[in-house]
């Protein structure tokens, strides 16, 4: 799911623009990996530690490519800098002020839920703007078949170990996924360059 952003950033390389791309998912997607990576260190699980140390690599590879080709640079300077003020306050109230061990990990588990059903809304974040235009251009059709299979995955994976805090948060990532299918199937074919969405879904 992490890697589907790499046709972004070759639309954005082609275009030398960033106007056809979503930026609020780069960023919720960062810091949803990188709050599980604290808790896949503090649960001491190797897959949820690598999968998320790649997702997060990725991720800060999309955000500097999307600054770089972004015409209107003060909006991403400003979300930027609100999630490194969100990043600092939570290294220091988990690390320095929650004490270790089942608090630490329970609250941390809720933390990073919260950020994951984020990460899974904000591609929907532009739902008005997608119907009243009826053009789905800025979502991206790989991007909702992978958060469909990985949402799904990781809820099973959740179910698996008993951890709620991994099952729970991914069940909305299958909801917004068949959203984001509904809306590829009412609009994909009104947009020029997605003309076989409809026939992709059929």
């Amino acid at each position: 799911m992490f890697s589907t952003g790499l046709s972004d950033l070759k639309k954005m390389k082609a275009t030398q623009s960033a106007d056809s791309v979503q930026f609020l998912p780069f960023l919720t997607t960062f810091l949803n990996n990188l709050g599980w990576l604290y808790y896949g260190v503090l649960i001491k699980d190797f897959t949820v530690m690598l999968v998320n140390s790649i997702g997060a690599s990725l991720q800060c590879l999309y955000i500097i490519t999307y600054f770089h080709y972004a015409k209107e640079k003060r909006n991403v300077y400003l979300q930027t800098l609100g999630m490194g003020c969100v990043l600092c306050v939570s290294w220091v109230y988990f690390s320095m002020i929650v004490p270790p061990g089942s608090t630490q990990l329970s609250q941390l588990g809720l933390a990073c839920s919260v950020v994951t059903i984020t990460m899974y809304l904000s591609p929907l974040a532009d739902l008005l703007e997608i119907i009243r235009t009826r053009s789905v251009e800025r979502l991206s059709f790989s991007l909702t078949v992978a958060t469909l299979l990985t949402s799904t995955s990781w809820a099973l994976y959740g179910l698996q170990l008993g951890d709620y805090y991994i099952m729970v948060p991914n069940t909305p990532g299958i909801a917004t996924s068949l959203i984001r299918f509904l809306l590829f199937w009412l609009f994909g074919s009104t947009s020029q360059d997605k003309p076989s969405y409809k026939s992709l879904l059929i």
